[in-house]
């Protein structure tokens, strides 16, 4: 009997060991996830903004939810999206020099304005702006 406790306590050591190895593993712990995810979007230079106001109409939210789901089905968490408040984060609107409702894909000094592509495709195309933004995103990688 303890012969049997001994090598499933030893089993249980040896694949918590391997868990915490594998960074990202589906196995590992949120918090492990959470530092992977930023150390990746560290590395990668293109990063993609949707800039909006508080009050927010149907095509606006179409936007944003398109958006996020074309880089997390494309890219994972490899590629950074943020969803920013225009009102609430003055510093990134001045950094980007964004007056209105808009969808940035940057690269360092470079940068693509996809808003028009965006509001005109959210609601009725939606594949048709996933597939904009992947092949911006990988022209610019």
């Amino acid at each position: 009997m303890r012969k049997l406790v001994a090598i499933i306590v030893f089993a249980l050591m040896i694949s918590a060991g391997q868990t915490w190895a594998q960074c990202c593993a589906t196995t590992a712990s949120a918090k492990e996830k959470t530092a992977c995810v930023t150390a990746k979007n560290a590395e990668s230079p293109v990063k993609v903004y949707y800039f909006h106001a508080s009050r927010r109409c149907d095509t606006c939210v179409a936007v944003e939810k398109v958006t996020k789901e074309a880089v997390q089905e494309y890219f994972g968490d490899i590629k950074s999206f943020q969803s920013v408040n225009r009102e609430k984060e003055a510093d990134l609107v001045k950094k980007f020099k964004v007056s209105g409702q808009t969808l940035l894909v940057v690269s360092g000094d470079k940068q693509v304005n996809l808003t028009s592509l965006a509001f005109l495709n959210a609601r009725m195309h939606p594949d048709k702006l996933k597939k904009k933004i992947k092949s911006t995103i990988s022209s610019m990688e």
